[in-house]
């Protein structure tokens, strides 16, 4: 079973996908009062996270966010949860009324074109040093 850190919220992202890569940073930058801990869903860990939880991860092509103890969320509820937490995006919390298939449908059009819009990489992005602290290993 897998040990999450105290009082953080788990983002599961495409560890090869530019975008996804792309975004973590953006989140890691704008996250000001450490809410967040990270891992690749091809990593070891993001594996095992998503089997403990049975997670499907065939027909989810997605972020997830796991809030310990509390619930898992994904697709655009996953994207609106997290922006909820960072400076300059929170106002995305204003999506959330919408209806989550028409959210979603965004979400996946995105999600479904995103190597060939944005690229992907060979492997899973390698943090900093300075970063290793924020991924779960």
């Amino acid at each position: 079973m897998v040990n999450f850190p105290e009082n953080k919220k788990i983002i599961l992202f495409d560890g090869v996908c530019n975008l996804c890569n792309k975004t973590v940073q953006t989140i890691i930058k704008n996250d000001e009062k450490d809410v967040f801990r990270f891992a690749p869903l091809q990593s070891d860990i993001g594996l095992q996270i998503v089997n403990e939880r049975g997670i499907d991860t065939e027909n989810l092509d997605s972020v997830i966010l796991i809030d310990p103890g509390v619930a898992y969320y994904h697709q655009s509820t996953a994207a609106i949860e997290i922006a909820k937490h960072l400076k300059g995006y929170r106002w995305l919390r204003f999506f959330k009324p919408l209806p989550e298939g028409f959210r979603d449908g965004v979400y996946r059009l995105i999600a479904n074109n995103r190597y060939s819009w944005f690229g992907k990489q060979e492997t899973c992005m390698t943090p900093t040093p300075e970063l290793q602290s924020l991924f779960l290993k």
